[in-house]
């Protein structure tokens, strides 16, 4: 293997961030200032130094981010970077219980709750039908499990009544999890935590493997993560901490989700030793964007101060288009890309006209709607981006129902879905008397299965349609346990498939043959993924590379519930992105329009707690107190929304526009907006940045038409 290059290419701040390795380490990397390069070459330099792969950890937020953070480090590094562990936070947390859970009581084989099986424990737990209720709970024990709270904790610190409703709620959710032999995705960094608190010898042998912990996008995290990864790096000396944080302050968006700016303010204290290197050299964006993005950030207070700059010349300037409704905003939007499309900018170089160059970001999901339909009437391909995921469609969880029960026999859940899945003459009174059953002799329903004295309660066919389902299930996973490689896997699914009767029970479901078609072609296609998966075509989920390795399906099937999309990677098709600006962080493109920036949509208002504000025979000092911490809480708010502004003029290369509208849809009613006040805070030249996409577009089809006039009176002359 040819000796790695870790500092070739790299600017003099990025060079410091890559050999600075003999201590804990800050990178404050500025958007678009080559943070993925530090990190896959920092990788490359620990190993040249003697650092062996498999003890270098590289934690980021989703599995496209680590996806591509491994292909770059092998690209960099070659063979010697497939033993690094490249992967999320909640891969790494499914790597310590799979491997140490016991000392907690899970099983190796435990589940992993997807978000609609949370919402359906919690209605049974609460004691409630009602869907919107049941998510509101589950919000509010997501927020505590990520402060590091459980539900004894939770109660102790609840502040009314309906907290402490909910405080109950997740007393009955944990023993139910407990019971399913089951975590949902919060446990997935709440439990590894616990682990290594509370288990010495368990801590001694992580912090042993641990050689060296990069964390991307550290804004991002929250206490618990915080918390887990001090614990990780351990030892007794702060100032040997092995560990790279790279992130940037002024990017921090998901406060609403956890993340805490806290992390970074704790990270001088707890190791004070800490290097911090600032990146602000910017690789993506011109002059005028970063001018731009660098006066809105300007008024947020800064942890550590930085100023964006690039060398790429000063560029066009950013565009404020105004319209008077949304629709109306939606033709300019679109007007525009009709006109750099036709025109391309007022600039030397590539002028990046395909469809995939251009995106529309908006602050909230509802915002697309309008651009979805001004778009389809211009016949311009376009795609929703963080649309439903694959493993979010109907027939996915279904199969994947039955792998969980597979791999973990108390997970009812799975059992409730997969014996109803396709259907086979049981019933929900047959269900709910065997729900009961197990419930009184506290076993799962899998187990109860297999009760002697279940025929008490349940008799004649319902009861043999039981114990057939129950021995299918055992035989399928002993036959997944068994099946190695893509092709015996692929044949076992297709088969397994067929024996089940699928297909038909797609077709019997749907009215239309054109929709049951596909979702029958989403089942094939899953098919082909998992076993290529058992044919070590990609890597693992919890990012250990299995190149080359082969693997049993019911492995494979273990690590389906960390999945997100079918690929961990969308296609780049040619066409237009909408989406809103928290999915677009990390993303980047030639032409950006930054749309609905209005008051009250983008900073988006707060709701009015009065509520939350003591009574009116309260003390004036109680009273003065919560108006200081409500008012706090809205600065924090503002800030955050400047961020998010910062994040959208970031994600644009070579053009911005920042559209508004006069008047915006509030629920049926039309009422007057505002321009944003982050528009004012960019600080642009306002008599040159106004812009009419539509005239433009009229002036280039008049040229065109003049010019084809023009041909046409040419022609005539020569005949």
């Amino acid at each position: 293997m040819p000796s790695p290059a870790p500092t070739t290419g790299l600017n003099l701040a990025q060079q410091e961030a890559v050999n600075f390795m003999h201590g804990p380490c800050l990178v404050l990397a500025g958007a678009g200032s080559g943070k993925t390069r530090v990190i896959t070459h920092k990788i490359g330099r620990l190993i040249q130094s003697g650092v062996a792969a498999k003890n270098i950890f590289a934690i980021t937020f989703t599995n496209m981010a680590a996806t591509e953070m491994r292909e770059r480090a092998r690209g960099l590094i070659g063979r010697a970077a497939k033993d690094a562990v490249i992967c999320t936070f909640h891969a790494l947390g499914v790597r310590l219980l799979r491997e140490d859970g016991a000392a907690l009581g899970l099983k190796p084989q435990f589940s992993i709750l997807d978000s609609d099986d949370v919402n359906s424990i919690l209605k049974d737990a609460g004691g409630s039908v009602d869907a919107a209720t049941a998510r509101s709970w589950q919000w509010t024990i997501s927020l505590w499990k990520n402060q590091g709270l459980n539900a004894a904790a939770a109660t102790a610190q609840a502040g009314n009544d309906n907290e402490r409703i909910i405080a109950r709620v997740m007393a009955h959710y944990e023993e139910r999890l407990t019971a399913y032999q089951s975590v949902d995705f919060d446990d997935l960094i709440s439990l590894p935590l616990k682990l290594l608190q509370n288990h010495e010898s368990v801590r001694q042998k992580w912090q042993t493997q641990v050689g060296h912990i990069l964390v991307d996008e550290y804004q991002d995290t929250n206490a618990t993560q915080y918390e887990l990864l001090k614990l990780l790096v351990g030892g007794k000396d702060p100032a040997q901490a092995r560990f790279t944080a790279v992130g940037d302050d002024d990017q921090s968006i998901y406060g609403w989700r956890g993340a805490t700016l806290d992390n970074l303010k704790k990270l001088p204290i707890d190791f004070p030793a800490l290097k911090v290197i600032k990146l602000e050299q910017n690789y993506r964006s011109t002059g005028a964007i970063l001018r731009a993005a660098n006066n809105v950030i300007g008024p947020n207070p800064k942890l550590y101060p930085k100023n964006l700059w690039s060398d790429l010349g000063e560029g066009e300037p950013v565009r404020v288009v105004d319209a008077d409704t949304e629709e109306h905003e939606a033709e300019r939007t679109v007007a525009r890309i009709q006109s750099l499309r036709a025109s391309g900018l007022n600039q030397a170089g590539p002028q990046f006209k395909e469809f995939r160059d251009f995106a529309v970001l908006y602050r909230a999901n509802h915002q697309a709607k309008t651009f979805e339909k001004a778009l389809r009437k211009a016949q311009i391909p376009y795609k929703v981006s963080g649309g439903t995921s694959f493993f979010d469609r109907a027939e996915i969880k279904d199969l994947c129902a039955w792998f969980r029960l597979w791999i973990n026999n108390n997970d009812d859940p799975a059992f409730l879905r997969a014996v109803t899945t396709p259907k086979r003459g049981i019933g929900h009174q047959t269900l709910g008397h065997l729900g009961d059953f197990a419930t009184k002799y506290r076993v799962s329903m899998f187990e109860a299965l297999f009760s002697s004295s279940l025929g008490a309660v349940i008799s004649g066919k319902a009861l043999g349609t039981l114990h057939e389902f129950g021995r299918e299930i055992n035989d399928l996973e002993f036959r997944a346990r068994h099946t190695l490689g893509a092709e015996a896997a692929k044949t076992f699914l297709l088969d397994w498939l067929k024996d089940i009767d699928f297909e038909k029970y797609l077709l019997d479901g749907e009215d239309s043959e054109k929709v049951a078609a596909a979702r029958w072609s989403n089942v094939l296609d899953f098919c082909d993924w998992m076993s290529g998966r058992c044919g070590g075509q990609i890597d693992d989920a919890a990012g250990v590379s299995m190149a080359g390795e082969v693997k049993s399906l019911l492995e494979v099937a273990q690590t389906v519930s960390l999945l997100s999309t079918i690929s961990e990677r969308e296609t780049n098709q040619n066409v237009v992105t909408l989406s809103t600006l928290h999915a677009a962080k990390g993303l980047e493109w030639p032409h950006v329009m930054l749309v609905g920036v209005t008051e009250g949509m983008l900073p988006f208002k707060l709701r009015d707690n009065p509520d939350d504000l003591p009574a009116g025979n309260a003390s004036s000092a109680l009273r003065a107190a919560a108006q200081e911490a409500a008012s706090e809480t809205l600065t924090t708010h503002l800030q955050e929304e400047r961020r998010l502004m910062y994040v959208g003029i970031t994600r644009a290369q070579r053009s911005l526009a920042v559209s508004w509208t006069r008047k915006r849809k509030k629920g049926r009613e039309m009422i007057a907006a505002q321009p944003s006040r982050f528009i004012a805070e960019m600080g642009l030249d306002q008599a040159t940045v106004k812009e009419d996409p539509r005239e433009k577009l009229r002036a280039l089809r008049a040229e065109f038409a003049q010019k084809a006039l023009d041909g046409e009176a040419a022609r005539a002359l020569v005949r």
